[in-house]
C-alpha cells in the first residue's frame, strides 16, 4: 500500500483532484470528513471545543456551528492552534485505522489522504508521497467568493492563515495545477495515479 498526502491551498481544486484519483481506482480518506465525525455532539473533542470556545458556537441541535467557530479561530492564531490541538490527534488516529482496513482488503492500494493542513500539522511525516494542488491567488479568491459567499477580506484572511502555496510546492513530491481545464487535469491525475500504483 502507498499512502499519499494530498493538499493545496483553499479553493485550489484539491477536492476535484481527489475525486479524479478515486475515478482511477484510488481509495480516498478525507481529513475534513474525519474532522466533522470526531466533533459530533457528545464526543470528547466536541466537549473540549465547547469548554474552550463556549456554547455560543453551538447550533440549536448542539452541533458545532462551523462558520461561527471559523469566525473566531481565523482571527486569532492562538485559538486556531488550540482548535487544531484538539482535533488533529483524533483525526490522525481515525486515518490510521481506515488505512489499515484498506490495506487488509488490498495490500497494493493507492490511498489518497486529502488533508488541508498536511504540512502545517506535520502529517507529511506519516505519508509516503505528497501532492500539492495549486492555483493562482485570484482564482482562489474568486472561487472562495462564489463557493463560500465570503467577502474579499474574509477570503484573504483565510488564505493568509494557511502556509503559502509556494512553501507547500517546495516540499511536495508532485504538483498539479488545479486551475487547468478538467480534461487536462484528468489526464495528468491519471498519469500520476499510474506512477503511484507502480510504487505500491
Amino acid at each position: 500500500m502507498i499512502l499519499v498526502g494530498l493538499t493545496g491551498g483553499l479553493a485550489t481544486g484539491k477536492t476535484t483532484v481527489a475525486c479524479l484519483f478515486q475515478d482511477c481506482g484510488a481509495s480516498l480518506i478525507d481529513a475534513d470528513l474525519l474532522a466533522r465525525t470526531v466533533v459530533e455532539p457528545g464526543r470528547p473533542a466536541w466537549r473540549e471545543i465547547v469548554r474552550s470556545f463556549g456554547k455560543g458556537i453551538l447550533r440549536p441541535d448542539r452541533a458545532i456551528d462551523r462558520a461561527a467557530l471559523a469566525g473566531i479561530v481565523f482571527r486569532n492564531q492562538a485559538k486556531l492552534r488550540r482548535l487544531n490541538a484538539i482535533v488533529h490527534p483524533r483525526v490522525a488516529r481515525e486515518q490510521a485505522r481506515l488505512a489499515r482496513e484498506i490495506a487488509k482488503k488490498d495490500p497494493r492500494a493507492v490511498v489518497i489522504y486529502d488533508v488541508p493542513l498536511l504540512f502545517e500539522a506535520g502529517v507529511h511525516k506519516r505519508v509516503d508521497r505528497t501532492i500539492v494542488v495549486t492555483a493562482d491567488r485570484e482564482t482562489q479568491i474568486a472561487r472562495l467568493l462564489k463557493r463560500n459567499g465570503l467577502t474579499r477580506a474574509e477570503a484573504l484572511r483565510r488564505l493568509r492563515a494557511q502556509m503559502p502555496l509556494r512553501e507547500k510546492i517546495k516540499r511536495a513530491d508532485y504538483v498539479l495545477d488545479g486551475s487547468l481545464p478538467l480534461p487536462r487535469l484528468r489526464r495528468k491525475a491519471a498519469r500520476l495515479y499510474t506512477e503511484l500504483k507502480a510504487l505500491a
